[in-house]
């Protein structure tokens, strides 16, 4: 995607780092921060990857036939389960920079809440989780501008993804990504740990 030509790397950065600012802000100041208000006078941001355009890539949709009729039930942090329909499959190619990194075809699945119109939630894990990022896997939300079809293109970004809010908190109840969504390669992009 970096060599997309109307992708401008220098914007981009700019974007991302200002929403950075932004969710530190929040978390440091906002009555609904999930760090505890002991704790925020304290906090000094979060910790992130690097900004690396060769994580925001774009993807093949892939529309399951009926959703309703295969639903996902994704454990939680606090023992329970949420049901979720897998309404997407995400195909993408990662191109590495790094000589001693194989170039890979990753998919992932996205997911809505049955009787939501909203984004698309792609919860996952990879092999940064537990050791550079949080142990219970990070999200990532999508939004495509129209209702996608088989073979459209979305991009995902994995420079945003981030920390669920049980992290911070235990009386965050979140998701657990599904194994289908466990990638078998690091995605050193995002949201870390310190």
């Amino acid at each position: 995607m970096a060599d997309d030509p109307e992708f401008d790397i220098e914007d981009w950065r700019a974007e991302l780092e200002e929403k950075r600012d932004e969710k530190d802000e929040f978390l440091s100041t906002h009555p609904q921060s999930p760090i505890p208000p002991e704790k925020r006078g304290g906090f000094d941001g979060l910790d992130y990857f690097e900004p690396d355009p060769q994580y925001r890539l774009k993807t093949t949709v892939s529309i399951p036939e009926n959703p309703a009729s295969d639903p996902v039930y994704m454990e939680t942090t606090a023992g329970g389960e949420v049901r979720y329909l897998r309404t997407v499959v995400l195909t993408m190619d990662i191109e590495r920079e790094d000589p001693d990194l194989a170039d890979t075809e990753l998919e992932l699945a996205g997911y809505e809440q049955e009787g939501t119109d909203g984004a698309l939630f792609v919860p996952f894990r990879d092999k940064t989780t537990g050791q550079m990022t949080y142990e219970g896997g990070r999200y990532m939300e999508l939004a495509a501008e129209d209702d996608l079809a088989e073979g459209d293109s979305i991009v995902v970004d994995f420079n945003l993804a981030y920390t669920p809010f049980c992290a911070y908190s235990e009386t965050f109840e979140c998701p657990l990504p599904p194994e289908e969504n466990w990638l078998e390669v690091a995605i050193p992009a995002g949201e870390r740990l310190e």
